[in-house]
């Protein structure tokens, strides 16, 4: 094997592609930490994690093998654009149901008005046989007392009784717990279903309801911006970090040439932003903005709030405005 640093470029390239006829290996270039340069017809396994160039017998790079960390870095991004593409296809799907199912606005409230009250009914049944078992563990721990007054042994079916009707309050305890936290997710998402319709429905220049909104002010619904060419989508992704900075209160945790993502929510406060360069129609890019919250109630109630909302809406015309004033 011979391994060349820069200062020895030609006199190696003299030794491994003067020698071709008797060897056909591959050339490998590639450069350390430090930056110095190699040339070699093989890698070091030191040196294996280093981004190289595969060369021909010219010197022509053939094929770039990228460093371990750029790799891994280029799958997460892969699972992020599937991932938020099928948001965007979800979205879409979502908002098509809104408009076939409903026929107006009152119709829709209405629907979300009865299965509200469905969930309420529900959660009234369970605090009933929650008040029911209450008084049951009253009239056990009754007996119990007039046992001990009496000076008599507490019979142990009365023990047993009485540890079940407190596990059965403990559970269904549990089960009101859940039933609030649906209704408080229902509501959340009912409202978020009416501020999509109305913005869906909006009027525009006697076209039908359905067609009314634009390609334009859904992409903005959507946290879109589509890239009119290659250059501008290079200024926009420069404008995206700014935004990130500005509405993210998580600190940056990836920034690469197609991702820009902040760190994952930890409070129930925090919101995390990330942006991604995806090819759209036609061959040109779009950059899609993604907002993620905590995994829990609170999280769920401001991922559906207005500010939340705001945001997404404020991307497209952010980056407009940034590219327009340059």
């Amino acid at each position: 094997m011979c391994v060349f640093t820069a200062s020895l470029y030609v006199v190696g390239l003299i030794c491994l592609f003067g020698t071709h006829t008797v060897s056909a290996k591959n050339m490998y270039k590639w450069v350390d930490e430090h930056g110095n340069i190699y040339f070699s017809d093989q890698v070091p396994p030191e040196h294996i994690g280093y981004r190289r160039e595969s060369l021909n017998q010219k010197g022509r790079v053939l094929e770039v093998t990228q460093a371990k960390e750029q790799e891994e870095r280029e799958r997460q991004l892969q699972a992020l654009r599937k991932a938020q593409e099928k948001i965007i296809a979800a979205q879409e799907s979502h908002d098509k149901v809104l408009l076939s199912t409903f026929r107006n606005l009152e119709d829709m409230q209405a629907a979300q008005e009865n299965s509200l009250k469905t969930l309420e009914i529900q959660k009234s049944v369970i605090e009933s046989n929650l008040k029911r078992l209450e008084n049951q563990l009253k009239a056990q721990q009754k007996q119990a007392a007039a046992h001990e007054r009496n000076g008599k042994k507490l019979p142990q079916r009365l023990l047993d009784g009485i540890q079940s009707t407190q596990a059965q309050i403990r559970l269904t305890q549990t089960e009101i717990g859940k039933q609030s936290e649906k209704i408080q997710q229902a509501k959340a998402a009912a409202a978020a279903d009416v501020e999509r319709y109305k913005l869906l429905t909006q009027p525009d220049a006697g076209a039908p309801a359905a067609n009314a909104k634009t390609a334009r002010d859904k992409a903005s619904e959507l946290g879109l911006f589509r890239c009119g060419s290659e250059a501008q989508c290079t200024k926009a992704w420069a404008i995206a970090h700014d935004f990130i900075n500005k509405h993210a209160s998580t600190g940056t945790d990836v920034d690469t040439d197609k991702l820009i993502m902040s760190r994952p929510p930890v409070q129930d406060s925090d919101l995390s932003l990330s942006i991604t360069r995806i090819d759209g129609s036609k061959g040109k890019q779009q950059l899609f903005l993604d907002i993620r919250c905590r995994e829990s109630l609170l999280g769920a109630e401001l991922c559906a709030s207005q500010k939340v909302r705001d945001i997404r809406s404020a991307f497209r015309p952010y980056i407009e405005s940034a590219l327009a004033s340059d």
